[in-house]
């Protein structure tokens, strides 16, 4: 028997349908009918692709006795964060109040009256083990609590509520801050050292912090890190590493040790996005490695075939875990991906597996027995390891990679179960489409098209950017996401934020087509109208008619897996400014620096886009030049500069640079105009 989920559109939520929890969505309904009926409101937020959220859904979820006792003392509520990330990030924020960390599955109790958070946790087994406590166990305690410590609780949410409220409130900085060329570099030294090996704990592709330190590496700080190399073996890190699935082509979320060795196997389409505009950008500031064109390509080629839907659009994320076969009860985290050494003797000849001993494969594998695919040393690959990978890839899809074009979803594990694959059971699809992401993935596919010079690249972009332009408009408001064809919740920070650097970016790595910047001022103009704070400064989460449900409305400038709303929307003000000559852009983008500078000063390591955001502002630059020369201009690394094709020139000049609100002497040779590019782009960090 089903519960109410089981008519829901997110693809979490539904995973959690035939549980016997009586779960509610979040809703007008579910918040009225918890305080009618004064029951603390247990919230669990996750998502798809989450493993533990997974590893919980089947476990106390399911279990009989917990949910008895859920459902006759709390108001059970599932939201999945990535329709609704304004409501996620309050909660963690106040999970990691109360334990000084985060993480998924997200599960907090609320008082129903005032939807403030008396407890939170993460994952909660049936039994106590891992150190942890019983979920009854738990669920009982705090029902007790909530019952008999009526002011002690008070008095917990007024200081839980207080925090919330003191960090939603920043304290302003001051102009003359904007001057302080020392916090850029404080910001750049912060983010060097974020992404410099490390001897132990996970690895994430944290690309906000490698973004910043990349652009940084212009500035020829003094510093006791080595900036380009350190940013040239992030690259390396992640197109060597087991991150990479080197038979299939995408990122894995992040590994579960300090080698980037062995994922945790669930591929978003956010961190891809962001790590093929990083590599990318690695290779137009020089580091041109083969390994990194090998890992933009092969990426590519998997969002094509696995993660592109007919329409344009991207899908959001597959699972880390799939199943061994169909009669399997359960999935198995990394099954789709890793091998084992006899099966790689059945599949290879002696001489090719041989030499794919370039990767850490042996025969006791590292991970349970088989083998993740970690590639040993940089440099192109031999002919006999690629005819290798090649007949992995077809013993993994059941096809060679010559003959699969499209790789047909699998939306739920029933459709994974049932569906006869020629090859192994893939992983569960979301094929959900989310604006935020899509526009990362864009903005990735924009870069590496100039850098590489690839039309497909641009072609993909294209495609998925007029899909969202043509579809994720109801009533003349912005949507978030779309569950096939049908668009839905209002579009929050984020994706007004990323989608506009998407088309600023498609407008970058193709000057001519004007309709993009058009598209980006028309989107703007709503950001600005719904969500900007004329009090504070900087952009809401959400806008004010979406945000009645929130105990507080905060804007966004932490970076985490992806990077601040605010971050990418002051920078997104400067480039507006510049290829508008509108400089209320400029205004707002210098409030919206004001509005966070205290916490660029306080917390660095917090906010890395916000610095890029600052170098955009300190040094922008606009090159306006003939379309030829700015073809040749477009694959270059000039992390601050935008482009303006015109014919109208002054006699026997090349193009013109304009800084700011000035322009300099016309260029009169191409030697003449890089120089003047690269001094301008360096201005705003003082000697």
């Amino acid at each position: 028997m089903t519960n109410r989920l089981a008519e829901a559109k997110s693809l979490y939520l539904r995973k959690h349908a035939e549980n016997p929890i009586d779960w509610w969505s979040w809703c007008d309904e579910a918040l009225a009918t918890a305080r009618a009926q004064n029951k603390p409101i247990f919230l669990s937020i996750g998502y798809s692709s989450c493993h533990w959220c997974t590893v919980m859904e089947g476990e106390a979820f399911s279990d009989i006795a917990i949910a008895d006792y859920m459902n006759a003392n709390y108001l059970p509520i599932k939201v999945d964060r990535e329709e609704r990330p304004d409501l996620d990030s309050i909660y963690m924020q106040a999970l990691q109040m109360m334990s000084g960390q985060g993480g998924w599955p997200l599960n907090v109790f609320l008082s129903p009256e005032d939807l403030v958070p008396f407890y939170a946790g993460t994952y909660f087994p049936v039994d106590p083990r891992y150190g942890r406590p019983g979920f009854l166990q738990v669920l009982q305690a705090l029902r007790r609590y909530y019952d008999t410590e009526k002011a002690e609780l008070q008095e917990r949410k007024a200081l839980i509520i207080e925090s919330l409220l003191t960090s939603a409130v920043l304290q302003d900085g001051t102009t003359d801050e904007l001057e302080d060329h020392e916090l850029v570099r404080q910001g750049w030294e912060t983010s060097t050292g974020v992404i410099t090996p490390s001897q132990s704990g996970n690895s994430f592709p944290m690309i906000p912090y490698a973004e910043l330190a990349l652009r940084g590496t212009r500035f020829n700080f003094e510093s006791r890190y080595d900036g380009k190399q350190v940013c040239t073996q992030r690259g390396l890190d992640l197109a060597l590493g087991g991150i990479y699935d080197h038979v299939g082509g995408g990122f894995h979320r992040y590994t579960v040790d300090a080698t980037w060795t062995v994922p945790h196997f669930e591929k978003m389409l956010y961190d891809n996005g962001q790590i093929v505009e990083y590599i990318a950008s690695l290779w137009s500031a020089g580091v041109q490695e083969a390994a990194f064109e090998r890992a933009v390509a092969g990426t590519v080629q998997w969002l094509k075939r696995e993660m592109t839907a007919p329409e344009g659009y991207f899908y959001a994320a597959q699972d880390a875990d799939s199943f061994i076969e169909p009669t399997a009860v359960e999935p198995e985290e990394g099954a789709f991906y890793v091998w084992s050494y006899s099966e790689l003797q059945q599949l290879l000849t002696p001489e090719e597996l041989k030499e794919l001993e370039q990767f850490t494969v042996t025969p006791n594998g590292n991970f349970e027995g088989r083998n993740v695919l970690q590639r040993r040393y940089s440099g192109q690959l031999s002919a006999t390891v690629e005819t290798a990978l090649s007949k992995l890839f077809t013993a993994r899809y059941g096809v060679s990679s010559e003959s699969l074009e499209t790789f047909p979803p699998a939306r739920n594990n029933q459709e994974a179960k049932t569906t006869n694959w020629p090859g192994r059971i893939p992983s569960v699809t979301d094929t959900k489409m989310i604006v935020a992401w899509n526009s990362l993935m864009i903005s990735g596919l924009a870069k590496a098209a100039g850098v590489f010079q690839e039309p497909l690249y641009l072609e993909l972009a294209a495609r998925a950017a007029n899909f969202i332009l043509e579809n994720q408009f109801v009533d003349g408001r912005f949507q978030r996401l779309n569950y096939q064809g049908e668009p839905t919740v209002l579009a929050q920070s984020e994706d007004y934020a990323f989608f506009i650097k998407a088309l600023l970016d498609l407008q970058a790595s193709n000057p001519e087509h004007k309709q993009w910047l058009e598209k980006a001022i028309a989107i703007q103009d709503e950001f600005n109208e719904f969500l900007w704070s004329a009090e504070l400064g900087g952009y809401y989460n959400t806008s004010t008619g979406s945000s009645q449900d929130l105990i507080v409305r905060e804007r966004s400038y932490v970076d985490n897996a992806t990077p601040s709303a605010n971050g990418i929307a002051i920078a997104n003000l400067v480039r507006l400014a510049l290829l508008t000559d509108n400089l209320d852009y400029l205004d707002l983008a210098e409030l919206g620096l004001k509005a966070f500078k205290s916490v660029m000063h306080r917390a660095p390591q917090a906010c890395p886009s916000l610095f890029t955001a600052l170098d955009w502002y300190r040094n922008s630059t606009l090159i306006r030049s003939t379309t030829g020369q700015i073809n040749s201009l477009i694959p270059k690394f000039l992390p601050t500069a935008v482009f303006a094709i015109t014919s109208d020139l002054p006699e026997r000049s090349v193009g013109l640079v304009c800084q700011g609100l000035k322009c300099l002497a016309p260029a009169e040779n191409v030697e003449h105009l890089l120089q003047q590019v690269e001094k301008s782009q360096n201005r705003g960090v003082g000697r």
